[in-house]
């Protein structure tokens, strides 16, 4: 799993997130996706150290639906989410939008904006969305979901007995 060193952090702390004030936006990826990882991993280039976007990733077994506009782990592995400041969730393409805007590169996605091509990018994504554990060859999410239940139960013992 990858996990990294700011995720629980960017969680506990809002400010976590950057050396020069509060983050724009919070990015819910998914670390064990490949091409979620590049993306990210361009967005936190182009971030360079400025903590504009927070980075969480989901796949953290200390991900905190609590901390993260509540959205939970299978919610957030279906579809792309961010939380802004104020607690608003956004899913999506819009997330791009925002998260590229408070880069200042929002001119990349701001095509996807306009009508008609707005919506074009909106379905494609959906179909992304859908079939992007298989195109990554990943487990299915019904079989992420009951492993990490695994794990989960196995890591809290005798604590999680009612």
């Amino acid at each position: 799993m990858a996990t990294t060193a700011d995720s629980a952090s960017d969680q506990l702390n809002p400010r976590a997130a950057g050396r020069s004030g509060a983050w724009k936006i919070k990015l819910l990826y998914d670390g064990d996706c490949p091409l979620c990882l590049r993306e990210v991993n361009f967005l936190r280039q182009k971030d360079n150290g400025r903590g504009l976007v927070a980075f969480t990733d989901i796949a953290d077994d200390s991900y905190s639906p609590e901390a993260n506009g509540g959205v939970d782990f299978a919610t957030a592995m279906g579809r792309i989410h961010a939380v802004l400041p104020d607690g608003t969730v956004i899913k999506n393409v819009e997330v791009f939008r925002q998260v590229y805007a408070a880069l200042g590169i929002g001119w990349m996605y701001a095509p996807t904006g306009w009508p008609v091509i707005g919506g074009l990018v909106d379905w494609v994504y959906g179909i992304w969305a859908d079939w992007r554990l298989a195109v990554t060859g990943r487990p299915s999410l019904k079989t992420i979901l009951a492993e990490r239940d695994a794990r989960q139960q196995a890591d809290c013992g005798d604590r999680c007995q009612v």
